[in-house]
């Protein structure tokens, strides 16, 4: 994992020129910073949106996979025969094929073959059949006979670590060598403190479970090859897919105008997308295979669980003396993405001079594991937020001043680098203010079964701060509208309704009379993936400068046309008016320059971020929640988010990005754990009856939003940073925290269901 935190890069990416000019800052705006609705919500509504998994074409087949049911096994034989006569089968595809035989490439280097012999983890594709229809398809993909030699699985990291525990691949399952960080004197910094602690904490792993499930559709044209992909980015499928089958790049074509969510499961293709592509070219027909839930479950992903040992120090005063942490996670049966950085906001968020740190993969017989909104924080803040809580208590100082006497100003874990902007410090305090917090701290809990509690915790996001390659395309006709082309995929977050928003601050004119062409290979611009939480402050400088660049065109045409003072104009309403004599005005379809040229275009570039300086987002979120000691059960009651995440483009998009992330921060603290069955290596949370994901009824409807602008001017020309990733760190420490202040407790084992609760409780009770 890059410290830039650039997990949804595969590989090189195309250089892109500098921008030729840089807007000045934005001061007073018309339609930046409002509360605006999609540009595209009526289709998405309505059902008119074309989603990959809407997409169906002409003669269409469709595909479905034979997984392998063991969590360890060889293939020692595979039988396709029945399957093959069975009704509407059109082809069975699998490793006897002399086309399937492709390498499949995971990240960190880790390969197999698309149907390899060897299986090591529940799930991994055997064969696949193409059928008339899905239902046929899945018949005969189950009718494939299949002998396989079981061999012994490991599940537990720790496990897989301990002598003569079986071997999930390569010379061991050691995944590569630890991430380490070491700054100070730990044995100093230990030395000099008043109060010394230690706390071991465990975090259950994740399954993404996005609306739309995943897969695609995939259709040849001759030697060309084209594909509907619910995916965050439509290059990354492109360059997989090359890279897989051996076609030449302009071969490919990948569409994904929308997609419902993906929160990092998305960030590049599967198999299924190699294996679509080779049904297809096999029956000359198009093949259309999008996996189940439970596939998705088990094959697309998880946010890797861990064990975490924390040892630290602090002084009566509140200053940090000296922090060690440990963690240990497994990405699973092959290497996974996001499965790193769980020690950075342990090494980076509070100041700290003696620090040291360790983050260690185990292989196991799983599926591999990928990013996570926020890859890694949520498992660091989990440990790190309430050992904070824990040292205030120990000194009798309140959180939020402990964090407050240990906001850092620079970035300790990248070299002391400054930070463009850390609005930290006014996270915690507005924060604090806007919830009530001095008051609620002081309220009494209760004395009978009900009993409350408030909590919060804090965060920064290892990346969120952008930055190139992007190119946007800004086009407007002789009639005064305006086209947008970006190659950004919007992946549900709201990215076209800001960008329509940039371009309309920067043109004058209603962000809904924008037409927006994106994600596209064969048609819009080079864009890397949606994710990282990079997607506004990477686009939205170079949409900026393309609708900057048609503005200067269209302000110098006025000025020709007229002989008015070129300083002296301004773009409104389409049309261009003089500032001292606004009844002075030509309207932008009776310029020259649109009449001789038909359209005026704007190409605009991203810049490079700062050199020498950190362009991260900082959050504080405060909770309020109330405890039945009797049954275990916790009710959230309300939620308070502070987030420094730079200018806000659109405020309707930003509260509910935070929204959207507390809700996920909730499962992570009280719902949703992957079990996996120790005798078998099988997943049995195996649907959303059993992986339980929050409901609206889990989630407070008295929830706000405290943006903090610091009016970040570095960072890039629309002063903007991420806000999807912070949204969800903090948020299950903070709740954790409030538990503990409404009962005594520290929950340190997440989810923290009602069984856990009540058996940490009853343990409370028994002095135990």
């Amino acid at each position: 994992m890059s410290p830039a935190g650039d997990y949804y890069i595969d590989g090189p990416v195309p250089e892109t020129p500098e921008p030729s000019e840089y807007p000045a800052p934005w001061t007073a705006t018309r339609v930046v910073g409002t509360r605006r609705p999609r540009v595209d919500a009526y289709e998405r509504v309505s059902g008119t949106a074309v989603y990959p998994s809407d997409v169906i074409l002409p003669d269409m087949l469709y595909g479905a996979i034979l997984r392998c049911p063991h969590a360890h096994a060889r293939v020692l034989e595979v039988d396709t025969s029945a399957a093959a006569r069975m009704p509407g089968v059109a082809v069975v595809l699998s490793a006897a094929d002399r086309e399937a035989d492709v390498d499949w490439h995971y990240s960190g280097g880790d390969s197999s073959k698309l149907f390899d012999p060897v299986i090591r983890f529940e799930g991994d594709t055997v064969a696949a059949v193409a059928a008339e229809t899905p239902h046929q398809a899945r018949d005969a993909a189950r009718a494939i006979a299949v002998r396989y030699e079981v061999l012994p699985h490991v599940l537990d990291p720790e496990r897989a670590l301990s002598p003569g525990a079986p071997l999930v691949g390569g010379d061991g399952n050691r995944q590569g060598e630890p991430d380490t960080h070491e700054r100070g004197d730990i044995a100093a910094g230990f030395a000099a403190a008043d109060v010394v602690l230690e706390k071991v904490f465990h975090t259950a792993y994740e399954l993404h479970n996005p609306m739309e499930l995943h897969g695609c559709v995939a259709r040849w044209d001759g030697g060309r090859l084209v594909i509907w992909e619910s995916l965050q980015g439509v290059y990354i499928t492109q360059t997989v897919i090359s890279r897989v089958l051996g076609l030449p790049l302009a071969n490919i074509r990948v569409i994904g105008h929308y997609m419902g969510g993906g929160f990092g499961s998305k960030l590049q293709p599967s198999k299924h997308t190699v294996i679509a592509a080779l049904l297809a070219r096999k029956t000359a027909r198009p093949v259309k295979l999008f996996l189940s839930r439970e596939e998705v479950m088990l094959v697309a992903g998880n946010r890797p669980g861990t064990v975490m040992r924390f040892k630290a120090g602090v002084k009566r005063d509140g200053t940090l003396t000296a922090i060690d942490f440990e963690s240990l996670s497994s990405a699973g049966g092959h290497f996974g993405g996001g499965a790193g950085i769980v020690d950075w906001v342990v090494k980076d968020l509070y100041a700290c001079p003696n620090v040291r740190t360790r983050n260690e993969l185990a292989f196991i017989n799983a599926g591999p594991a990928r990013p996570f909104r926020a890859p890694g924080h949520p498992q660091g803040a989990w440990a790190l937020e309430q050992m904070m809580d824990a040292l205030a208590e120990a000194i009798g100082m309140d959180p939020v001043e402990l964090r407050l006497r240990n906001v850092p100003a620079v970035s300790q874990a990248r070299g002391d680098q400054p930070y463009t902007t850390t609005g930290l410090r006014q996270c915690l305090e507005e924060g604090a203010k806007a919830f009530g917090w001095a008051q609620a701290r002081k309220a009494p809990p209760g004395d009978g079964h009900l009993r409350r509690g408030v909590g919060m915790g804090a965060c920064l996001w290892v990346a969120g701060g952008g930055g190139p390659p992007s190119t946007a395309i800004v086009r407007m006709y002789s009639d005064g509208s305006v086209n947008l082309n970006m190659g950004a995929s919007d992946i549900g977050t709201g990215t076209k309704t800001v960008m329509a928003i940039v371009v309309a601050e920067e043109l004058g004119i209603d962000p809904d009379a924008i037409q927006i062409e994106n994600a596209d290979t064969g048609t819009t611009q080079f864009a890397t993936s949606s994710g990282g939480s990079k997607t506004v402050p990477t686009e939205s400088p170079a949409v900026r400068e393309a609708a900057y660049l048609v503005k200067k065109q269209l302000l110098e045409a006025a000025a020709e046309d007229k002989g008015w003072p070129l300083d002296d104009l301004v773009l409104v309403e389409g049309a261009v008016e003089r500032r001292s004599s606004p009844s002075d005005r030509v309207a932008i379809g009776d310029l020259g320059l649109l009449k001789r040229r038909g359209v005026v275009v704007g190409v605009g570039y991203r810049g490079p971020n700062p050199e020498g300086k950190i362009v991260n987002p900082f959050a504080a979120q405060f909770c309020e929640v109330e405890v039945n000691t009797r049954t275990g059960e916790v009710t959230i009651l309300r939620f308070v988010a502070a987030h420094e995440s730079g200018r806000v483009l659109n405020r309707l998009t930003f509260d509910n990005q935070v929204f959207g992330g507390i809700a996920m921060g909730i499962g992570f603290a009280m719902t949703e754990e992957r079990v996996l069955d120790e005798a078998t290596g099988k997943l049995v949370s195996l649907s959303l009856h059993d992986y339980k994901i929050p409901t609206a009824l889990d989630v407070p409807a008295d929830m706000g939003v405290v943006a903090i602008d610091p009016h970040d001017h570095e960072c890039n020309t629309t002063s903007t940073k991420g806000v999807g990733e912070p949204a969800t760190i903090p948020t299950a420490p903070a709740i954790a925290n409030a538990i503990h202040h409404a009962t005594g407790v520290w929950v340190t084992h997440a989810p923290t269901n009602a069984m856990r609760l009540i058996e940490l409780l009853e343990a409370e009770r028994k002095g135990a």
